[in-house]
């Protein structure tokens, strides 16, 4: 059977993209009750009060931004969405941004209800603009990684075929095979990190993605989810978005990978014109992934700017 030490690794992470290292960073994993019996886990960095809310992609979890966190060096949350990494899975949800923010919600109250910031990747950041319309006192600055709420299909279905491969596989080369396919740009030690942080191995020696796990668990409302949850663009987060008065940035990536095309920034100018656009070479959608010490820059970059014309009160 495997070995897991969950914080055993950022020593790894630091070395591949030459962050200094000056040892174990000081992070810890937490938990919320954020409906009777339900928690949502969290990574917290650092021991002082959060200045970053970190919510990930669809399959992801809170160590997709690990190398980012060390990167950035500020104390910060990481939150694993319900049904993904530690977290639960929320009872009879279906799954959309709105049902996320509502957990997300109760999560950031109790964990980093003064953070300067909230950092949404892909189904994160469809989660972070539901939570502007839900607790817009929780959004101070918004980050944007790679998502509006409308994206480009065709370039997002690889993005849903991986997710929705095998239920489980045979080895531990198996499912990093499949992942090496599906992410050729990224190295083979950063996916096999990603691996050891988002899967768990069975007593007889298969692997299961923790995601999967918990989705599957939810199998009684699957019909109802798919016949109520919308699978193209969402109108309401765009009102929500165009609503928020605080700066935003979007931050998205240039390779086919990435999936905002110039649709969807069309209508972003057309509906938040004041939004800053950084696009970051040699970046798909992950950027996280791809090319996070880039995305710390760029977001301590905007932070510098913005940050003292926003009341953390």
């Amino acid at each position: 059977m495997n070995t897991y030490d969950e914080f055993g690794m950022f020593q790894e992470n630091a070395s591949e993209w030459e962050i200094p290292y000056s040892g174990p960073p000081t992070v810890r994993r937490d938990r919320v009750e954020v409906a009777p019996g339900c928690f949502l886990s969290a990574l917290v960095w650092g021991d002082a009060p959060p200045e970053l809310v970190l919510l990930h992609g669809g399959g992801q979890n809170a160590h997709t931004w690990d190398t980012f966190a060390l990167a950035i060096n500020r104390p910060l949350v990481a939150i694993d969405l319900p049904g993904h990494g530690h977290s639960d899975s929320m009872p009879d949800s279906f799954f959309s941004p709105t049902d996320y923010a509502a957990a997300v919600d109760v999560a950031v109250r109790a964990l980093a209800p003064n953070a300067k910031a909230v950092v949404g990747m892909s189904l994160g950041g469809l989660t972070s603009i539901a939570l502007l319309d839900r607790a817009p006192e929780l959004v101070r600055i918004l980050v944007l990684v790679d998502v509006l709420p409308s994206i480009n299909q065709e370039r997002a279905a690889p993005i849903g075929e991986f997710i929705r491969g095998p239920e489980s596989f045979a080895t531990f080369d198996e499912i990093l095979d499949r992942t090496i396919k599906f992410n050729p740009t990224r190295s083979e030690s950063s996916l096999r990190r990603g691996i050891l942080h988002n899967a768990v191995q069975r007593d007889d020696g298969s692997w299961v993605w923790r995601h999967q796990r918990d989705w599957s668990s939810a199998s009684a409302n699957t019909a109802r989810r798919e016949h109520t949850r919308p699978t193209t663009g969402y109108d309401a987060l765009w009102d929500a978005l165009a609503a928020f008065d605080g700066p935003t940035i979007l931050i998205h990536g240039t390779t086919a990978a990435s999936v905002i095309d110039d649709d969807a920034l069309a209508e972003l100018d057309a509906r938040r014109p004041d939004t800053v656009k950084i696009a970051v070479a040699d970046a798909g959608h992950s950027i996280q992934g791809d090319q996070p010490v880039i995305l710390a820059q760029v977001v301590a970059d905007f932070l510098a700017v913005v940050e003292p014309a926003v009341d953390p009160d």
